[in-house]
């Protein structure tokens, strides 16, 4: 598995696909995310962001070898481990950058309430933060992996999907991504933390269960 996680890291550097949703996520952040800004309502919007940029990373990743090169390494590795690969260097990519903005915003973010007048604890504040990210990225995860080849194959029906289930994971109540960015942003008006530990363990189960039904479909489709 390192080696194919070696591989698919090269094959994204190398493709330079990943600056799309790269410089999309930063426009976004600079459109929501300023400096002074209450601490906790703009680490909710980096995290709210990361979502589609996840979603979008694995549909790069599973997509990005040229189909007589992903048939090598299917039938070396087996069509499972590879599809795994992929998506797994996505939400590696997805986390790094969502770690990096988290410390960013962390940095020139005013730690207070949304009253501004009540303080909010940084440390705290930032490890909620980074959670609530790591929570976004894993369901982006998720909406990609079901969203992408070999779930939907075509690019008209795929695309659509992506972003309907991008939006849906972040605003249906149910969705952990939802719970996580909710929690930041009535953190701030009451100027509380509170870690996101089930929306994370949510998120977890989720995504473990969409990669492993994608991985398992693509074993299937394989010739």
């Amino acid at each position: 598995m390192t080696a194919l996680l070696r591989y698919q890291t090269a094959l994204l550097l190398r493709s330079q696909r990943w600056l799309p949703p790269f410089l999309l996520y930063v426009v976004f952040l600079g459109i929501g995310v300023q400096g002074g800004q209450p601490l906790l309502d703009s680490l909710g919007w980096t995290a709210a962001v990361l979502l589609p940029t996840a979603a979008w990373l694995v549909r790069i990743c599973v997509m990005g070898e040229p189909p007589a090169a992903r048939t090598v390494v299917a039938a070396a590795a087996g069509p499972a481990r590879a599809h795994l690969a992929a998506v797994l260097t996505a939400l590696a990519a997805a986390v790094l950058l969502g770690t990096v903005a988290t410390a960013v915003v962390v940095f020139i973010s005013d730690p207070v309430g949304a009253d501004h007048q009540r303080r909010v604890p940084v440390p705290e504040a930032g490890a909620a933060g980074f959670l609530a990210a790591l929570t976004c990225a894993l369901l982006g995860t998720a909406v990609g992996a079901l969203t992408a080849s070999p779930v939907l194959r075509s690019t008209g029906r795929a695309v659509p999907a992506l972003l309907l289930g991008a939006l849906l994971a972040l605003v249906v109540s149910g969705s952990p991504a939802h719970a996580a960015v909710t929690g930041l942003v009535t953190g701030s008006r009451s100027a509380t933390v509170g870690l996101p530990l089930l929306p994370l363990a949510g998120a977890v189960l989720v995504t473990a269960a969409a990669v492993a039904a994608a991985c398992a479909l693509t074993s299937r489709r394989s010739p």
